[in-house]
């Protein structure tokens, strides 16, 4: 029988996304991790079947910037595994996942339940983000990217190095109107 997480000695945790890009809600949830846990991987999920905005350099660089500060973080990359067999690869016996809202509830309820029958040694941890940020996410910034005046309503929702980011990439509105385009790799 495995172990159970709080039988292991460090309290690691991986806390996994696309962050395509990073946003405040993103980092709420990585300076809680790295609160609770004494070491937090920030892993960036890649799914060949999905299309992302920013290349995998480029997303790791901004996590990277963004985490800087923070001395029991550390930033990673998996492609081709589930989240939990990652993380027990990693000696992880936590996953963290945030709930913004009751569909993210249903959605992360059972995928606690696969990880579980997965790995039985890995518990998932969930946190809910405060109101000001509960709705923001990767598709909800870049979503307001390009239209006439966007980089001051974009400015709140993400960290300053991702700001940065957005400010030098091509992505642009598209003509027809139906979103956002572009990125840099």
């Amino acid at each position: 029988m495995s172990k159970r997480a709080g039988e292991r000695g460090s309290r690691t945790c991986v806390y996994a996304g696309s962050f395509d890009p990073p946003t405040n809600g993103h980092m709420y949830m990585i300076e809680k991790g790295a609160g609770l846990f004494d070491r937090l991987i920030v892993a960036v999920g890649v799914n060949p079947n999905k299309s992302y905005t920013f290349g995998l350099p480029v997303r790791l660089g901004m996590l990277r910037q963004c985490t800087g500060g923070l001395r029991n973080v550390e930033v990673d990359s998996f492609e081709g595994q589930f989240l939990a067999h990652y993380a027990q690869s990693k000696g992880a016996g936590y996953i963290l996942r945030g709930i913004r809202s009751d569909e993210d509830y249903r959605f992360e309820h059972a995928m606690r339940n696969v990880n579980d029958d997965l790995e039985p040694g890995v518990t998932t941890v969930f946190l809910i983000p405060p109101r000001e940020i509960c709705e923001v996410s990767s598709s909800f910034v870049k979503g307001l990217v390009g239209f006439e005046g966007w980089e001051q309503v974009v400015k709140p929702y993400v960290p300053e190095p991702v700001y940065n980011t957005l400010i030098a990439s091509k992505i642009r509105w598209r003509e027809s109107g139906a979103g956002a385009e572009g990125g840099t790799d």
